[in-house]
């Protein structure tokens, strides 16, 4: 586990009343829409991936020897049963994955791609299965005939916005390393469920109801919709044969009988021929896909925590450690209000934080194979003295609209690219008896995705969900005057994520402290930063810290969850100079953290109230 760097963060904040807190918590209305008054900054806001489909009060779970957070109870339930039979953190991982593949579509699946992070008890590995630009797909992929960018709707429903599909491979790979169990046992609880039926959750009912694009793919029409063309209801038995026989042929095959053979030829099929938006990726980009083993980055923070995240071409360790590093420079003594909430002062700091993060994100984080780090190591966007340098553009009123720095003084050849919806995802953390975890964020991007079901050239009913990874590209590839966006599109590139699976260490005995992550788009960084802070800083439980209200700043307006905090809290950034808007901030952070104070230690999850996840275990 290498440690590129130390943040010295000064005096710990101190904490407010907890039980203060729980009742805040505990009080929470159920969030619902508030559209911005002020849409004049939308460009800067990401849109939210998935919206919201209610608020439900979760328990802390303990556990004293194993246990798995997933976004569907059904997914969580595959997981335990891979543990109970003896199977590996990275076994329960896949299972779950399979099974949200299913139960979950409009998240994450098997056409997707995904980050991994493992800790085998010696050892962070971080293991990449992001999925690539096809070889004939160029710059101007997004580009209209006069030179302007698509919309994002424009660009992404159809075959156009399809990347080669990495997550399979990766898995794949990943379980030759780290499974104890058979591959093929992996996929039973998948295959089962998708022969006999699983009941339509009020979650999947929401997002079909709130997206009209997904009804244009008949795949997707026939399976999910009622003859009328009505979503199916809530309770619905749904069940998918066409992925209960992909999953068949994966199973006894490997990932080679998804990358290559029928499989993959309907994939590429519905891609390139698509009716309105086709695109360009091929049966030989299937082929050729390889996952990437990364370097870890290790950040060590406060007293005694060792925070390990994803590299580039994921943006999201580096944007949060920024963030954290930053507003520690602060002397803040006072973080939380009286009701236990993120006051206006703390937050004004985090928000000018998270506006200089979200500048360098903008100007540097790309795919490493293609675009060298600043000062040529990543390291440099958290080194001590940058930060230091950055926090000193934080002052008592909001700063606006931040710059890029100059890590090591060295200028960038790059523009810095624009504001542009960044979407989807589901979350998967596991621990396992032998102490072995996962953090595993999993996507296909936005809501359904590129909006294609294949059946996988079986000519069943359902399938499958195709991603849209290449919007998450720059789609103005290049500023006003030419300059190059680090983040365009190239063939065989992985476009830049948020994504952030973090494992948590102790420093002081080298354990694992905790296993983390969300869904969320850029927003993702928000999350996992509250999540950070809220159980190291403020002494909240995971649950207790997942549960509190969701804020963010993307270089723009400053943002709180609707309708969680107090008024004065809004009129206080205000009159600190802040635009803020009040938004549904739909995270879905999954946590798992050691409890050595509890009789025997063991471990305590979360799951996010604002989904469906739950915590499984024993």
């Amino acid at each position: 586990m290498k440690t590129f760097f130390s943040l010295d963060l000064g005096p710990r904040l101190l904490p407010a009343s907890l039980a203060l807190l729980l009742a805040a918590c505990a009080s929470a209305p159920q969030p619902v829409a508030n559209p911005a008054k002020d849409v004049s900054h939308a460009a800067a806001i990401p849109q939210q991936p998935e919206g919201p489909s209610g608020w439900t009060h979760k328990p802390a779970w303990g556990m004293q020897r194993f246990a798995v957070a997933a976004a569907n109870p059904l997914a969580a339930d595959a997981g335990y049963e891979m543990l109970r039979a003896g199977g590996s953190a990275l076994d329960a991982a896949i299972a779950v994955q399979l099974v949200l593949t299913l139960v979950e579509p409009q998240s994450s699946g098997i056409a997707g791609g995904a980050f991994l992070m493992h800790w085998d008890g010696q050892q962070v590995t971080a293991i990449d299965g992001r999925e690539t630009a096809p070889a004939a797909a160029g710059e101007g992929l997004f580009l209209k005939p006069d030179g302007k960018p698509m919309s994002y709707t424009q660009a992404v429903v159809g075959g156009r916005s399809v990347g080669t599909p990495g997550l399979m491979r990766m898995l794949e790979q990943a379980h030759r390393k780290y499974g104890a169990l058979p591959w093929a046992r992996l996929f039973k609880p998948a295959i089962r469920l998708s022969e006999n039926g699983f009941e339509l959750s009020a979650r999947m009912h929401q997002m079909l109801v709130m997206d009209p694009q997904i009804k244009t793919d008949p795949q997707a029409l026939a399976y999910f919709f009622d003859a009328k063309g009505a979503p199916l209801p809530v309770g619905t038995l749904l069940r998918n044969p066409a992925l209960a026989e992909v999953l068949r042929m994966v199973a006894k095959g490997g990932s080679e009988a998804f990358m290559r053979g029928p499989v993959a030829a309907d994939i590429v099929r519905r891609v390139r021929g698509h009716a309105s938006n086709p695109g360009l990726l091929s049966e030989a980009d299937m082929a050729g896909y390889s996952p990437k083993l990364r370097e870890p980055i290790c950040t060590d923070w406060r007293e005694y925590w060792r925070v390990c995240g994803f590299p580039p071409p994921s943006s999201g360790h580096i944007a949060v450690m920024q963030m954290l590093g930053m507003t520690a420079q602060q002397n803040a003594a006072q973080a939380l209000d009286a009701s236990g909430l993120p006051n206006a002062a703390w937050l004004n700091l985090y928000a000018q934080a998270a506006n200089l993060a979200f500048a360098d994100r903008a100007q540097y984080v790309a795919d490493p194979d293609f675009v060298a780090a600043p000062a040529g190591d990543w390291a440099s966007l958290l080194a001590p003295d940058y930060l230091r340098q950055r926090a000193l553009l934080i002052g008592p009123r909001s700063s606006g609209v931040a710059k890029a720095g100059l890590p090591g003084q060295l200028k960038t050849a790059y523009a810095p690219q624009g504001a542009q919806p960044e979407h989807g995802t589901s979350h998967i953390s596991v621990i396992d008896a032998e102490g072995r975890a996962v953090s595993m964020t999993t996507t296909i991007e936005t809501v359904f995705g590129a909006r294609i079901m294949s059946d996988g050239g079986t000519g069943l009913r359902g399938g499958f969900l195709l991603n849209n990874q290449l919007t998450d590209f720059a789609l103005n590839p290049r500023d006003a005057s030419g300059q190059p966006v680090a983040n365009r599109l190239e063939p065989g590139k992985r476009p830049r994520s948020s994504m952030a699976p973090t494992l948590v260490f102790d420093r002081r005995d080298g354990r694992l402290a905790m296993t983390l992550g969300s869904p969320g788009g850029a927003a993702i960084i928000h999350y996992v930063a509250k999540t950070l802070v809220a159980t190291h800083d403020w002494g909240l439980d995971v649950q207790q810290a997942i549960a509190l209200p969701n804020f963010g700043a993307f270089n723009g307006p400053t943002l709180l969850e609707s309708d969680l905090f107090p008024a004065s809290t809004a009129a206080g950034l205000r009159a600190l100079g802040h635009e803020v808007l009040e938004r549904d901030l739909t995270s879905g952070l999954q946590a798992i953290m050691r409890r050595p104070a509890a009789p025997g230690g063991g471990w305590l999850g979360g799951a996010d109230p604002r989904r469906e996840g739950v915590v499984r275990g024993e």
